[in-house]
């Protein structure tokens, strides 16, 4: 088995492939891959769009952004948003979950599905379910003990109930 260091590095490598300075003035857009080179080749990423990864990917518009908070899917037209900041100041490695979590969000807008439907809290929302599924099986790929696995799916937006119930419902299976 290949250590938790080889894929942190591969990690901060797509990263170093970033714009220089990721804050200029401006938003930004560009593909997906031109951001993030190599991201077709990640197992879990092939797992979420199987054999249209790199066509997906290469098609898949990223907006760079002066937007306050972290990344989401543009329910609009499908488009991913990150914020710069995020990108600038984040946990490298939670930026990298991130991504494979909207990536499910990408898939499930292809697919015609609500991202974010009224009817459930967000914890119970079947898109979240999957996305969170996705990182959960991305973090067990790079090694992420359960309890680094838990402060991941920690967020300031979810209480200490619905975190429980997100815990218990993500780590039951494998999408």
């Amino acid at each position: 088995m290949i250590g938790i260091d080889y894929y942190l590095f591969r990690i901060m490598r797509i990263f170093n492939r970033l714009p220089a300075n990721p804050l200029c003035l401006g938003n930004q857009t560009k593909t997906f891959l031109e951001y993030f080179k190599n991201f077709d080749k990640i197992p879990t990423v092939q797992a979420i769009f199987g054999n249209k990864t790199t066509e997906v990917l290469n098609k898949l518009k990223v907006e760079l952004s002066w937007i306050n908070g972290y990344m989401y899917v543009d329910g609009n037209d499908g488009h991913l948003v990150i914020s710069k900041k995020y990108l600038k100041s984040g946990n490298r490695t939670e930026i990298y979950l991130d991504l494979i979590h909207e990536l499910c969000h990408v898939k499930q807008f292809m697919e015609g599905k609500e991202l974010f439907d009224p009817r459930y809290a967000y914890v119970d929302r079947p898109t979240e379910i999957e996305a969170y599924r996705y990182c959960i099986k991305e973090a067990r790929r790079l090694g992420f003990s359960q309890e680094r696995i838990r402060c991941y799916l920690r967020t300031e937006w979810i209480n200490d109930s619905d975190f429980e119930r997100l815990v218990k419902t993500v780590n039951t299976s494998d999408p």
